[in-house]
């Protein structure tokens, strides 16, 4: 059943505080663009669980099965992700492809890919996280152009690693894969820690508690202008390309709204691709 009551957006993943008025004028120009077609976007975008419409009993699947409380018995200043992505509510979002791919992906429509191409270590709709370690004096490594893994062993070995979350492609799921692929594995590293974001993580490299983090390479271009922290980190390694974040809509948004949508965003020159058909149409 299509949702029909008030539509919620948000873009939460480079929502740092020093980027507030950047995300938000984004998605200005994102929510005239989708009004212009008659899609009624919200006026600002969620940043909190308050900001969520509640659903009454709890939000569940088209099995009527229970897959997230209602958001209104959540602590109204801190913001859910999970909560976010799963909302009826959710017209226009941003989530990672490691929740994606452990079972957001039935939940949600893909709208478009963002492109990354502004950044170091992305390619159109692909990115790659940056391998930092606290800096020694000598030069950051390149992003290579042919977006293979540049994975620096001698260096990383029998180290302290921190990621920023289990889910995350790109500070822990991406690195697994690349050192998989090769023979390797995380066991490599003589300690892992959870940081709780990738900002967290550069910080706790620089203070000396963890020695290595990968982190996506929009996050370390951010780290690099807001974080001070970053100025005693070093980039020693990349992990190999992969999708960049996606752009999500609740699963019964109106396939005609989708593509509304998509004309919007590709009309605005923001997308590294527009998604033709629903992502778990795509799995595989």
């Amino acid at each position: 059943m299509a949702y029909s009551g008030p539509y919620v957006a948000a873009l939460p993943m480079y929502d740092w505080p020093e980027m507030r008025g950047e995300v938000d004028a984004q998605w200005v120009r994102l929510r005239d663009a989708f009004r212009q077609r008659g899609i009624d976007a919200p006026e600002a975008t969620a940043r909190s669980n308050r900001d969520l419409p509640p659903v009454p009993g709890g939000i569940r699947d088209g099995a009527r099965k229970l897959i997230a409380p209602d958001p209104a018995t959540l602590p109204p200043d801190e913001f859910d992700f999970h909560q976010l992505w799963l909302s009826p509510a959710l017209l226009f979002g941003q989530t990672c492809w490691g929740p994606m791919e452990l079972g957001l992906a039935r939940r949600v429509q893909v709208v478009a890919q963002p492109s990354y191409d502004a950044f170091e270590g992305g390619q159109g709709e692909l990115y790659s996280s940056a391998l930092v370690m606290l800096a020694d004096g000598g030069p950051s490594v390149a992003s290579p152009e042919d977006g293979r893994a540049v994975i620096p062993f001698d260096r990383i070995r029998g180290k302290r690693f921190i990621f920023n979350s289990p889910d995350s492609m790109s500070g822990l799921l991406g690195l697994t894969r690349d050192l998989d692929a090769i023979g390797e594995s995380l066991d490599i590293f003589a300690s892992r820690s959870e940081s709780g974001g990738h900002r967290s993580s550069i910080v706790a490299i620089a203070e000396g508690r963890a020695d290595v983090a990968a982190i996506d390479c929009r996050s370390w271009a951010l780290a690099q202008r807001f974080e001070p922290a970053a100025q005693g980190v070093k980039v020693v390694g990349w992990t190999a390309r992969r999708k960049g974040l996606p752009f999500i809509t609740a699963r019964t948004t109106p396939m005609d709204v989708v593509a509304s949508m998509r004309e919007a965003i590709a009309g605005l020159g923001l997308e590294g691709s527009v998604a033709k058909q629903p992502f778990v149409e795509r799995v595989g």
